[in-house]
């Protein structure tokens, strides 16, 4: 791997199809952006329709708009169907929500944890067979801060704190990717599971607490040497679906101090991200949750 790794090194994409979630903004609409101009198909799986279909509008070639709200499993489900039976190469997991104010999907799980953590569970489960090459899972450096409860991971008995509910949901999404590579890996697939984080990368996600950690974060955002644009916050995404060689069960972030920025490499997680009897069990509560047998 070279230090030095950028969107110029992205291999030949033509005849392939990448579905990525929320990309028609930030980190998404990057990734779905640099794919397109090395000839993939993309499919922009969001929830705003209207802005997906003005990010298509000016990409090079031929792309669909699909519409997919995460927080809504129902929405999950249409989604799959509408996109049919079609082989897809790369699933890009890449849309979420950071502490925000407590809320409840329409099937009344916690919003972080129904949208990014559950959401993605179905949507992956519901794609898997169509699945060719890899999937890519976005977590965050604030997985080491997070915890899974398995017992409410939903508040409905603790406390709800937004760091807190996001930190769990990026752990889960981060303990997926490896307990899916440990599933492929025992049946023998050429399928792979991988997990990327942006770093710290200056987009909207920093600005819906709903509290003065807004302000702070609009603050933050101004300054580069803090917070790297979406450009660079997308090469972890990029290098974690297009790199052939990359390992399942690898997982991508910025190479540069703290891992906030700088080129992608592999990088490290937390002792808990590796926990095999608390991956188990959470894959055992999102199949329960979403209604989703997911079998490799």
């Amino acid at each position: 791997m070279t230090s030095a790794w950028t969107t110029h090194d992205i291999p030949d994409q033509t005849g392939r199809t990448v579905v990525v979630t929320g990309a028609n903004s930030g980190i998404g609409l990057v990734a779905a952006r640099e794919l397109a101009a090395k000839g993939a198909h993309l499919v922009f799986a969001c929830r705003d329709t209207a802005k997906a279909e003005a990010a298509r509008a000016g990409l090079r070639g031929s792309h669909e708009v699909l519409r997919l709200d995460l927080a809504d499993l129902d929405s999950v489900r249409l989604f799959a169907d509408e996109l049919g039976g079609r082989q897809v190469d790369v699933l890009v997991n890449n849309a979420g929500i950071m502490n925000v104010p407590f809320s409840r999907t329409p099937q009344g799980f916690e919003s972080q944890f129904g949208t990014n953590v559950l959401g993605h569970f179905a949507l992956t489960a519901r794609l898997f067979p169509q699945v060719a090459d890899r999937v890519v899972w976005l977590s965050s450096g604030v997985h080491r801060m997070g915890r899974i409860d398995l017992a409410d991971p939903n508040f409905e008995r603790r406390t709800y704190r937004g760091w807190t509910a996001y930190g769990q949901s990026k752990l889960a999404d981060l303990m997926l990717a490896y307990e899916l590579q440990w599933r492929l890996t025992g049946a023998g697939s050429s399928v792979r599971s991988v997990a990327a984080h942006p770093g710290y990368s200056a987009t909207n996600l920093q600005t819906r607490s709903g509290t003065w950690q807004d302000a702070v974060g609009r603050f933050f955002n101004r300054f580069p040497a803090i917070a790297s644009p979406p450009e660079a916050g997308a090469l972890p995404t990029l290098y974690a679906a297009t790199v052939p060689d990359l390992p399942g069960g690898s997982y991508v972030g910025p190479g540069g101090p703290g891992e906030l920025q700088g080129p992608p490499r592999l990088v490290s997680s937390s002792a808990a991200s590796h926990d095999r009897e608390v991956a188990r069990g959470l894959w055992a509560l999102c199949e329960r949750l979403t209604g989703e047998t997911f079998t490799v």
